[in-house]
């Protein structure tokens, strides 16, 4: 009777063990704390939803991997990465040289162009020195930031840097800046509201490879060789399966404004 206990709590400890090393081998999924619909945000109880969510539920299924999703402030989430926090950044991340510099990326998993939006004037010229005078918002630490700061604020614009993009577009909406930049699906979002409709229309957008890097692509550790790998096997089997598309169908004001990777 003794020799079966011993066999019972030998099995059940190694059945613990087992499923610790499995936990531990969950990946943990970075999105930044900042609301940035329709891509990611939370809804009424607490959840995350979104084209994001949608996406990385396809890829982390298509990898047989259980994730667990981490919420992290946008101007952390590059030190969230690097001290293993999380283990992948999927948070509307443009691939570009600079951030190559620190961290690795998977493969493209979608593009998207910038819009500038502006007072309902009909006034469609946007150049820098157009523009010297006015104020222009965008949320920190993204291309359109780096974008005005290179364009514009040499002209003598005023930049004003935002947390988010829904703050700059409020301030755009009750006048206190003149013109803002942002993701072409966020920005028809806004312009879509009764806010937007009243204040704001669009008056160009920004497709230079220059400005927006390489796409939108997870942000992962330098070396992690094994998780590109399976995370670039796993965007190429949800766009062959349809399942991109499908998602993006979820969401109309995304219609034209990013396309996925086809098969």
């Amino acid at each position: 009777m003794m020799q079966k206990l011993l066999k019972a709590l030998v099995l059940a400890l190694g059945l613990t063990a087992l499923q610790a090393g499995l936990a531990q081998a969950d990946l943990k999924i970075g999105f930044a704390a900042e609301p940035f619909p329709p891509f990611s945000s939370k809804d009424a109880s607490g959840k995350w939803v979104g084209w994001e969510v949608d996406a990385i539920d396809a890829v982390c299924k298509a990898m047989n991997e259980k994730c667990e999703y981490v919420e992290v402030a946008w101007d952390g989430i590059i030190p969230a990465l690097q001290s293993n926090t999380i283990d992948v950044i999927w948070s509307a991340m443009s691939i570009t040289p600079k951030r190559r510099e620190v961290i690795d990326f998977s493969d493209t998993y979608y593009r998207t162009t910038l819009w500038v939006v502006g007072p309902k004037d009909g006034d469609l010229d946007v150049g820098p020195q157009h523009l010297a005078s006015k104020s222009i918002g965008v949320q920190g630490a993204t291309v359109s930031a780096k974008h005005v700061e290179d364009t514009y604020a040499p002209a003598g614009s005023q930049i004003k840097t935002y947390a988010t993009q829904d703050e700059a577009n409020q301030d755009l909406a009750s006048g206190r800046i003149d013109y803002t930049i942002g993701s072409a699906a966020v920005m028809s979002g806004f312009l879509a509201t009764d806010n937007g409709k009243a204040c704001c229309e669009y008056k160009a957008s920004i497709t230079d490879a220059k400005v927006l890097g390489e796409g939108i692509g997870a942000g992962i550790r330098k070396g992690d060789a094994a998780l590109k790998a399976k995370l670039d096997a796993a965007i190429k089997e949800v766009a062959k399966s349809g399942g991109f598309d499908a998602i993006t169908a979820k969401y109309p004001e995304l219609k034209d404004a990013i396309t996925t990777p086809k098969p």
